[in-house]
């Protein structure tokens, strides 16, 4: 699809000043809703830069703990990052390189939006899980709850119209709780509970806000990057006007993503 050339992820620090820092406010919050006993084999899909694989080691207490991704620049820096108890590897999110049944709980952090077929990743989570074995993810509110993106793309459209077929919110229906909960029944799984987490997203001043859309990482920053000069300017200046700010300048907004939960049946569905 044409809007998919923005979907770049290649770059940790990139990544890190856009969406690194809001995402690590997020993964502390699903460790504690997710409440696992200690012990686990976790297996962490899409593990970008290694955030969520970071906090699963430093606050669940596992017996081991495997993160793959498919870009080698974000698993490059997710090996520098993640403590050495935890392993980092290149691999595909559709076509897990490991066995059927040999993991207690595979987690995704902000990744199954950006996969080619969501619903076929999270039948392959389903699969290396245990029976009774955790199958967990979250996504970005981006239709409602993502305080900057949703006014970068109100800000986008509002400069070109035809920004719309880009806006995360339309494009990614996972966005929601309700789809998310589908997905998880539709691959077979039980007990499947979601929720709302939100986080505080304060910038400095404006500058902190706009500069990490100029790298290019991402939907929006891709698209950003893209634009001519008077254009991108544009885009900064309807922005600006757009966000509120305290009297020392700064920026408050909120995220919120939405978490679901599952676990692959004790007894299949044959018997």
């Amino acid at each position: 699809m044409e809007e998919q050339r923005f979907d770049v992820w290649a770059t940790g620090a990139a990544y890190d000043r856009y969406m690194g820092r809001w995402s690590r406010l997020v993964a502390e919050e699903f460790a504690t809703w997710l409440s696992c006993a200690d012990s686990l084999r976790w297996l962490d899909v899409g593990c970008g830069t290694g955030v969520l694989s970071a906090v699963v080691t430093a606050r669940c207490r596992p017996r081991m703990v495997v993160g793959i991704d498919g870009s080698e620049g974000l698993v490059g820096s997710a090996r520098a990052a993640v403590p050495s108890a935890t392993h980092c590897v290149v691999a595909d999110a559709m076509s897990l390189p490991v066995r059927d049944e040999t993991w207690d709980v595979a987690v995704s952090g902000l990744t199954l939006n950006f996969l080619p077929e969501p619903t076929a990743a999270v039948a392959e989570m389903s699969r290396v899980v245990r029976a009774g074995g955790l199958v967990a993810a979250y996504v970005w509110d981006y239709a409602e709850g993502m305080g900057f993106l949703r006014r970068f793309w109100d800000a986008a459209i509002e400069v070109d119209p035809s920004a719309a077929a880009l806006d995360e919110g339309r494009r990614f229906p996972l966005c929601r709780s309700e789809r998310l909960a589908d997905v998880w029944a539709d691959a077979g799984l039980v007990d499947v509970s979601t929720a709302s987490i939100e986080v505080p997203t304060v910038f400095a001043d404006f500058a902190d806000l706009w500069e990490p859309f100029l790298a290019g990482q991402g939907p929006a920053p891709g698209y950003a990057a893209a634009l001519a000069p008077a254009d991108r300017d544009r885009l900064r200046d309807a922005l600006s006007a757009a966000v509120p700010r305290r009297p020392d300048g700064s920026i408050a907004l909120t995220a919120r993503a939405w978490a679901v939960s599952g676990r692959r049946p004790v007894h299949s569905r044959a018997g």
